[in-house]
C-alpha cells in the first residue's frame, strides 16, 4: 500500500472510530473510493461496536462486574485502534483484530 493511499484514507479511518455514527459515515464515504486503509479501520471499529454491544448485554443480563470489565477491555482496544489510525498504521487491535479482518472481509 502506498503512502498516498494511506493519506487519502486517514481522515475517514479516524472518523470511523468516532462512535457508531462515525462508523456509518466512514462506510458511506468509502463506498466509492474503496480505500484499503479506511476499509481496514472500518472492520476494526465494526468489531469494537459488536464488542460494546456484547459488553452492554452482559452488564444488563449476566453480571454488571463482568460487563463493565468487558467494556473496559473494549475501550482499551478502541484506544489502540484510534492510535493506529492517527499514526497511519494498519496494525490490528491486539488479540482480536486479526479475527475482525477475517470475519468482516466482505465489507467494502
Amino acid at each position: 500500500m502506498t503512502d498516498q493511499t494511506i493519506q487519502e484514507g486517514k481522515t475517514m479511518a479516524i472518523v470511523a472510530y468516532f462512535t457508531f455514527i462515525g462508523l456509518i459515515i466512514a462506510i458511506v464515504m468509502n463506498i466509492d473510493k474503496k480505500n484499503q486503509f479506511t476499509t481496514f479501520h472500518i472492520r476494526q471499529m465494526l468489531g469494537l461496536v459488536i464488542m460494546l454491544l456484547i459488553s452492554n448485554i452482559t452488564e444488563k443480563y449476566i453480571s454488571s462486574w463482568l460487563g463493565t470489565s468487558f467494556w473496559a477491555i473494549t475501550f482499551l482496544c478502541w484506544l489502540f485502534g484510534l492510535f493506529y489510525a492517527i499514526k497511519s498504521e494498519m496494525k490490528p487491535i491486539p488479540i482480536i483484530g486479526e479475527k475482525f479482518q477475517e470475519w468482516f472481509r466482505n465489507i467494502n
